[in-house]
């Protein structure tokens, strides 16, 4: 037992610096690592690798890669609810959960309950924060979609003026991209696009005939807009002794071949494999510890989820990985004397310009002379069509920035009977056979970072280890409300222009958080009084500590992050070894 210090909990918001207590210390790392998702996968694989005892930190329960997969290939039948889900459990205890396109009777395990992990929002800006507490988070249920940011996006806050400049450019995180991915695993096309660069891929999944139909249409009418498929980070090549996939399907419940990239398939068995790493579960991060004389994190503030027991742990760096508004959330809760609001917040912009990638907005159409003609499996990935709006020529005064698009070409099955006429023999019989070709395309966009689109700890609620919980204020402005309604237009336009009938517009209810890319919330930036993070993730105030996960973005630009996310971990390590070897850290 030492002698140590923790925050001491007052009546009202967050903590100040308080009484003297006994914390057991279990044992000293050179690093620790909090979240074991993409990020902290990726942490502690390069931490590790370089030769430091790494602990990775994760508040929910353990998982083992295939054998916790446990209903990877259940059929529906064999189901509660044949796979459809108690719904009335779903709205008292999963009701921002089940809005997720990966929520289902088969995938539960893998999302928090709502009822037990709560936080808050205005009445009138719902954001829906999706989650999963278990070890490799959310790379277990994510849409594994991978495209680099292009030079474009790195420059944009400072070409328009609008919150800070990024600290880095392509050409600084170009080789971390060519870093990550053969080890990621990527299938994809090459399209030498250099708004949307090509990366190192193995070979592309192929389009189904309406989707290579609509290609063609597309490079036929316009000469700034084409149809590709989606780069996924999912291998069609074995892959250090993962399988290529075989398009079984219901990737959301674990990959038990390891087809598609996660924490537990590849990253965190690459660092277990160095004999170097410790993994804690069930462990709840309550704060950081700052230890003034030395200007360091000395040490982090563990909570047992099960027991209550409170440990602190000791690093000479820590890496938060725990996902945006997780990070956040620890980072705001770890006060002192000198940053009463929140570590390494001198700037003041910790929780602050949260953004995430408005979408749910799109086009569908039908395409007919393809009867003879059906899709085969399951393929993991869809179509994409990059951005193309406020790039070279194609300007619109309504707003700035610009979208892509994702989607993909089916065929009716079955389930179409529920809509239409008939009963009886007929309609089995009709039924037997596939529908009608169609194919949709749905916009993502780029979300501009604002002051006022903010996570805070709540002045009074506090979860069921006496942590504060988060309050969550996050809406679009006019420019992704106008961007959105401009995804519809485009979207019908080019699938007419393809050769599409019956097309047909549609915008659903999309809150802040539903595209699940939050992101923002502890920027990078150049300068130590408008940003919380350097150019190489590490904290302007406090040496010894890092951010890589999505609160570190300083822009959203409209591609899925995750692969950036990844080469800025890589690079982060990369650079906290240095610094430690060189006896800065």
């Amino acid at each position: 037992m030492i002698r140590a210090f923790r925050l001491k909990r007052s009546a009202g918001h967050g903590h100040r610096w308080g009484e003297s207590v006994n914390l057991k210390i279990s044992k000293r790392f050179d690093a620790i690592v909090v979240g074991s998702g993409i990020t902290g996968g990726w942490a502690a694989k390069e931490l590790t690798e370089k030769g430091l005892n790494v602990l990775v930190i994760e508040r929910g329960r353990m998982v083992e890669h295939g054998k916790d997969y446990v209903t990877e290939h259940t059929p529906a039948w064999e189901f509660d609810f044949r796979g459809m889900g108690d719904r009335s459990l779903h709205r008292k205890e999963y009701a921002v959960q089940s809005t997720c396109y990966a929520f289902g009777e088969a995938s539960k395990h893998f999302f928090v309950n709502d009822a037990m992990h709560p936080y808050e929002t205005p009445d009138d800006k719902p954001f829906r924060w999706i989650r999963g507490y278990h070890l490799g988070g959310r790379s277990l249920t994510w849409g594994r979609q991978v495209y680099r940011w292009g030079q474009q996006d790195f420059a944009a806050n400072e070409q328009d003026g609008i919150a800070v400049d990024w600290p880095i450019r392509y050409e600084d995180i170009e080789p971390w991209y060519d870093y990550v991915e053969p080890f990621v695993g990527i299938s994809g096309m090459a399209e030498g696009l250099a708004h949307v660069p090509d990366g190192i891929f193995q070979g592309a999944m192929p389009l189904n005939c309406v989707e290579q139909k609509v290609k063609e249409g597309l490079a036929s009418k316009y000469n700034n807009r084409l149809l590709t498929i989606g780069r996924v980070a999912v291998i069609t090549k074995a892959l250090n002794g993962r399988a290529p996939c075989h398009y079984c399907g219901p990737c959301h419940r674990g990959c038990s071949t390891g087809s598609y990239f996660s924490s537990l398939s590849a990253t965190l068995p690459a660092a277990l494999k160095t004999g170097l790493l410790t993994i804690r579960t069930d462990s709840i991060v309550e704060s950081l510890l700052y230890d003034p004389g030395a200007n360091r994190v000395s040490g982090v503030r563990v909570i047992d989820a099960n027991t209550m027991e409170e440990e602190v742990l000791e690093a000479r760096v820590v890496f938060m990985c725990a996902s945006t508004l997780g990070s956040t959330q620890v980072l705001l809760n770890s006060t002192s004397r000198e940053f009463p609001d929140g570590l390494g917040n001198s700037s003041g912009v910790l929780g602050h310009y949260l953004m995430d990638h408005p979408f749910q907005t799109g086009a569908t159409g039908d395409m007919a002379g393809f009867d003879n003609m059906y899709h085969h499996g399951n393929r993991p990935t869809g179509i994409y069509v990059p951005r193309f709006r406020n790039l070279g020529s194609d300007k619109t005064p309504d707003f700035i920035r610009g979208y892509a698009y994702q989607g993909g070409a089916y065929r009716e099955g079955w389930g179409r009977g529920i809509t239409e006429e008939g009963f009886g023999a007929d309609l089995k019989n009709r039924l037997r056979k596939p529908g009608k070709w169609s194919i949709d395309l749905h916009g993502f966009g780029e979300c501009l970072p604002r002051y006022e689109n903010h996570a805070r700890l709540h002045p009074n609620r506090k979860d069921r280890w006496g942590i504060p919980i988060l309050e969550i204020n996050c809406s679009w402005s006019d420019n992704e409300t106008n961007m959105r309604a401009d995804m519809a237009i485009q979207a019908a336009e080019m699938l007419e222009a393809s050769g599409c009938h019956n097309v047909r517009t549609w915008t659903n209810f999309n809150p802040p958080g539903y595209g699940i890319h939050e992101m923002g919330t502890a920027r990078m930036g150049r300068d130590p009084k408008t940003s919380y993070l350097n150019a190489y993730n590490q904290s302007h105030d406090v040496p010894n500590l890092f951010v890589t996960d999505g609160s570190c973005m300083t822009s959203s630009a409209c591609q899925n992050p995750s692969i950036t996310y990844m080469a800025l971990t890589a690079r982060a390590c990369d650079f906290a070894v240095g610094e430690m070897r060189d006896g800065r850290i």
